[in-house]
């Protein structure tokens, strides 16, 4: 291993060291590396492949970190991470206090600007680089690596259409392989791969049309290509535009034929890359295949019900749908705010829309919510997976304020299903119709049982239920977290004294029940897996002023800071909303 390169590279100093022949021998070498670490520890991995020479000549060319690079996305930076001084600490990747798995400015200067939700660097970088003009820096170089799924937002066109008019030192690389996690939709798509085939002409150029220096296709894989073109891009003045062609999972032949299933893969043979079989057999379950088994056999018999995704058909599970009833499944791409008001606009005209977005993407849509559907009290219905903490993806991923920025808008009803079957009924309520819009959260991940395909059954809006009897204190639980209350109150033999209410609407409340709590219990406790500052918890301390009740109320769920990566566990047990803690606390509270 002594001619290994990797080894020696401890930054991008030490890349600009080697000789240009010398870097294919790298590509080689990052590609293993990032190969051997994600086999066993997880995480990311077509993605990275894909841009692994990209990633060596951005560094090699340009005078990172004085010069600005910014990748969309984030999932992309894995080679880029270990190159700029984190290779040694790199198996730490998305575990408890090791590295993030997106880039993180507060991790190093080399991470210009922190990222996990897509379509954000185009108006990062050109906000750097306007500043740098208005500071008299006119040399700074800033670069947006934009993959071609995020290219297709409206945030993306926004920072585009801005960027066009300045004379801003802006590069703007479109990594281009013609999928984000599942394969990229939409006309703009087709543009692109017509570009890649030399079917479109010259002259009918658009991103030339918004005033970009434009250049490209070229083999993102050709490495001394690439090195040449941003040599010569680095001289243009004013805002330019590289078009680039790579391959998702470049080097490992199943990352490249299974883009998908490659994009996380969990656990994999370095060798062979064979995906290591995780025993599924008599396991409960996944939330989201709930909702895509669910959805699909309602719309089997309701032709009324659409179902719209923004660019997650796979992790949503709304693929089943998809496949069934293609002309009334939707996935739109990348643009969440699209698939809101898209959904609006369907209701309008009597049908039922299932509006599948993960929680913590639904926060790029929230004008569109308020303004569109809520205001206008249109009932779509959105079903928000990944709510709660989603454990290694971190801080950008959790979803963990829905709860509180949705409880605030008139007109919605606030729904999280306990298990499975709570989730299928509603789903199914829901398509009965409703008066107003609904927001359904549940969790990424398994539930609870493997029986869950029970007979549907119409649950009443805004009503709670009593789980366990108790005489002197009441725990008050929203969604799925309620599991954990009650593994705990089993764990202690479930103690007399100890009530447990499952509170699934958090809007409306169930005021009779609450009346019925504050009047017999001293002691109350909330428990959700959302932020405790504006939500469930909240609103029952709301509702205990309001109605001038003396009870002690105690609320746990997230604290007022952004929570780290890790497993879903261990984000639990530093919220304290863990089984074990619960458990501790009721021993003390008794």
């Amino acid at each position: 291993m002594s001619n290994n390169l990797l080894s020696s590279i401890n930054s991008p100093n030490d890349l600009r060291q080697l000789d240009v022949n010398q870097l294919p021998q790298l590509a080689q070498e990052l590609r293993d590396f990032i190969i051997d670490v994600v086999s066993v520890k997880e995480g990311h991995l077509g993605a990275s492949l894909g841009v692994v020479e990209l990633t060596i000549a951005l560094h090699y060319v340009f005078d990172t970190p004085n010069d600005c690079l910014i990748w969309d996305v984030g999932h992309q930076a894995y080679g880029h991470k270990i190159l700029t001084a984190r290779r040694d600490n790199f198996h730490t990747n998305r575990q408890l206090h090791g590295i993030s798995g997106f880039p993180k400015r507060s991790e190093s200067e080399y991470d210009a600007f922190g990222v996990g939700h897509s379509s954000t660097s185009i108006s990062a970088a050109l906000g750097m680089a306007i500043a740098a003009n208005l500071k008299g820096d006119l040399e700074q170089q800033h670069i947006a690596v934009i993959g071609d799924a995020s290219i297709a937002s409206g945030m993306a066109f926004e920072g585009l259409n801005h960027a066009g008019v300045t004379d801003a030192n802006l590069l703007v690389i479109l990594n281009d392989n013609a999928i984000g996690i599942d394969p990229s939709v939409g006309a703009l798509k087709n543009y692109l791969t017509a570009v890649k085939e030399g079917k479109n002409p010259r002259q009918n150029n658009m991103i030339k049309s918004l005033n970009f220096d434009y250049s490209g296709p070229i083999d993102g894989h050709d490495i001394q290509a690439v090195i040449q073109e941003l040599e010569r891009l680095k001289k243009v003045k004013g805002p330019k535009f590289l078009h680039v062609i790579t391959t998702k999972g470049k080097g490992l032949q199943q990352a490249e034929e299974n883009q998908v299933q490659y994009h996380a893969p969990g656990k994999f043979d370095a060798n062979t890359g064979e995906i290591i079989p995780k025993s599924e057999a008599n396991l409960p379950p996944k939330y989201q295949d709930v909702f895509g088994e669910t959805i699909l056999d309602l719309a089997q018999k309701n032709e009324k019900i659409i179902g719209i995704t923004p660019a997650m058909p796979t992790g949503s599970s709304l693929k089943l749908m998809m496949d069934a009833f293609p002309k009334r499944a939707f996935d739109v791409g990348i643009a969440e705010q699209h698939a809101v008001t898209l959904a609006a606009g369907m209701a309008t005209q009597g049908m039922v829309v299932f509006c599948n977005i993960y929680s913590t993407f639904l926060q790029r849509a929230y004008d569109q919510v308020i303004h569109d559907v809520a205001l206008q009290n249109l009932p779509v219905i959105f079903c928000l997976d990944r709510a709660g903490l989603v454990g290694e993806d971190g801080a950008t991923h959790h979803g963990v304020f829905d709860l509180a920025y949705l409880r605030c808008i008139p007109n919605l009803i606030v729904y999280s299903p306990r298990n499975e079957m709570a989730l299928q009924n509603i789903l199914y309520t829901a398509q009965l119709g409703l008066e107003h819009p609904i927001a359904i959260r549940y969790p990424r991940g398994r539930g609870q049982n493997t029986h869950w395909q029970t007979p549907y059954q119409t649950i009443p809006i805004g009503k709670a239920y009593c789980i366990k009897e108790g005489t002197e204190i009441a725990v008050l639980s929203n969604g799925t977290i309620g599991n954990n209350v009650t593994q705990a109150l089993e764990n202690l033999n479930y103690p007399e004294e100890i009530a447990h209410f499952d509170f699934p609407f958090v809007k409306p409340l169930d005021e009779t029940l609450l009346h019925t709590i504050f009047s017999k219990f001293d002691t109350i406790i909330t428990v959700e897996d959302g932020v405790i500052t504006g939500g469930f918890g909240s609103s029952i301390l709301e509702f205990s002023a309001a109605n001038k009740y003396h009870s002690s109320v105690r609320l746990l769920g997230i604290p007022d800071e952004f929570i780290e990566q890790g497993t879903v566990l261990e984000l639990q047990q530093y919220c304290k909303i863990d089984v074990t803690s619960l458990e501790a606390l009721f021993r003390e509270v008794l």
